[in-house]
């Protein structure tokens, strides 16, 4: 009977404790309701206590939670409508006020919603688009031009017309959108302080066209790349022309001193040739004038040649004999 009413105890004991007792880590905080109304609650982590039926222990993460928007259109300033995502990252700083004006973590979201997307609403329909896609006035290389826009100013106290229009570069950039995030960071961290909640960061991970004006935007993009290829295509052809006329004249410059130092040298050659010929022609007039008779006849007379000519003429004089001299008969 001892030893029964032993085990009895100790189950009593371990179902008690299993009741009562629970454990939080490092990364949770807890709240403990006594019939729904805060009894107490903790941020360090170990082992917990509570009355069985009557408390409740409500578990909250301590961590860094995730917040991604539904992506909506939103006009800017210049009224181009765009698609805009956001996401963000907070965490429960106070698990009492959360409980009281959020309750549990699903419901989080809700609350996110109601704050983070009409700031960043605000902040977009403030400012330009080139605002939510840059953040400086570095210099856009040919493939990042985006060309020129135009912007919408709107007064002070005009909420939809337009009060004016001028041409804005996309490269001019007043804000940029690190401003923009750190905007909505600051205007929306304050008012979810209120709910136990710190926002650690805002940002706006994509912005795009809307399906409506998405093709005159890319039909703008594709004829400014045509633009800049024919561009191109110009400076190439120019360069090219520019390379062969220095080709031309860099080969008729050659031509003209090879063709001057081959002058030169065949008027060196004439003229020594014209020596060598007036200093054999001294030597022996009767013998150069035979040779160069038999060159004409070799060049003048072939094998199959036929001419008629007188035999008093100059050409026939060595074939016919010299003068006071007896020519020889067949």
């Amino acid at each position: 009977m001892k030893i029964k009413i032993l085990l009895v105890i100790a189950g009593a004991i371990v179902l008690t404790l299993y009741i009562t007792a629970f454990t939080v880590d490092e990364t949770q905080q807890v709240v403990i309701t006594r019939f729904d109304r805060i009894h107490r609650s903790s941020t360090t982590p170990g082992l917990k206590f509570k009355l069985p039926v009557i408390e409740k222990a409500i578990i909250y993460p301590k961590n860094l939670q995730e917040w991604d928007g539904d992506p909506g259109q939103i006009p800017t300033r210049e009224k181009t409508y765009i698609w805009v995502n956001a996401f963000a990252r907070w965490r429960i700083v106070d698990p009492e006020v959360f409980f009281k004006t959020v309750g549990y973590l699903h419901q989080a979201q809700q609350r996110l919603d109601e704050i983070i997307d009409p700031t960043v609403r605000n902040f977009i329909t403030a400012n330009r688009l080139i605002e939510a896609v840059r953040n400086s006035n570095r210099e856009l290389d040919t493939f990042e031009d985006l060309g020129t826009i135009t912007e919408a100013v709107v007064g002070e106290n005009q909420e939809t017309e337009a009060a004016d229009q001028m041409p804005v570069r996309y490269s001019q950039v007043m804000i940029g959108r690190d401003a923009i995030d750190n905007g909505i960071l600051t205007q929306a961290r304050p008012k979810l302080i209120n709910f136990g909640i710190e926002l650690m960061d805002v940002k706006i991970k994509r912005v795009n066209y809307v399906e409506e004006v998405r093709k005159s935007v890319y039909d703008r993009m594709i004829a400014e790349r045509k633009q800049i290829a024919q561009k191109f295509r110009s400076e190439g052809k120019g360069e090219a022309q520019k390379i062969l006329g220095d080709k031309e004249r860099d080969l008729k410059r050659i031509e003209s001193e090879a063709y001057r130092t081959a002058q030169e040298i065949k008027g060196k050659a004439d003229a020594e040739s014209t020596k060598l010929y007036a200093q054999a022609y001294g030597l022996d007039p009767e013998f150069y004038s035979f040779v160069k008779t038999l060159e004409v006849y070799n060049e003048a007379l072939s094998e199959n040649s036929s001419i008629i000519l007188s035999t008093d003429s100059e050409i026939f004089k060595y074939m016919k004999g010299y003068e006071g001299r007896t020519p020889s008969r067949p």
